[in-house]
């Protein structure tokens, strides 16, 4: 896991783009009856938005909050690494879900009578497909990236020891 700020940054920009731009692709599958081919590329489209807010919101608001509700819950010195990274994703979506349906509404969808209704439809939608997805695919996905990139020294040495046996 990240260790140094940059690292916090490269691995909230890989989360980032692995998460909106599947959350997008399954958006636009929604509004437009069916995924098709297509979605993917038109997804690119709105992926660069998107993925400007959840990277602002995730680095300065739903960042430290998730992992200040995570920390309540889980104890990174007595639990489990497994379960404290569980529940920091959990907190993570259950903030930026919300949050990022709400800009997705106003940007998407218009501003109109119908908004709170609209905003509430398109988080109770897109809660499942982004719990699941982080927990499931993405989360493992990019820290296993994360890993190969950034290798711990120690770690290094250790398999470099362990293979010269």
């Amino acid at each position: 896991m990240p260790k140094t700020k940059f690292q916090d940054v490269i691995f909230t920009l890989l989360m980032v783009v692995v998460m909106v731009y599947a959350l997008v692709v399954y958006n636009i599958s929604l509004d437009r009856g069916g995924l098709t081919n297509e979605v993917f590329v038109m997804a690119f489209g709105e992926l660069v938005i998107m993925g400007i807010a959840a990277f602002l919101l995730e680095m300065f608001l739903v960042g430290p909050l998730a992992k200040k509700l995570a920390f309540s819950i889980a104890d990174p010195g007595k639990d489990r690494q497994i379960v404290v990274i569980l529940v920091v994703s959990a907190m993570t979506v259950c903030i930026m879900c919300p949050l990022m349906s709400l800009i997705a509404t106003l940007l998407f969808k218009g501003v109109d009578s119908q908004v709170v209704a609209k905003w509430l439809q398109t988080t109770v939608l897109n809660f499942p497909m982004a719990f699941c997805w982080q927990i499931f695919f993405a989360g493992p996905f990019v820290r296993w990236i994360f890993r190969h990139l950034f290798k711990d020294k120690e770690a290094c040495a250790g398999e470099a020891a362990a293979g010269a046996r």
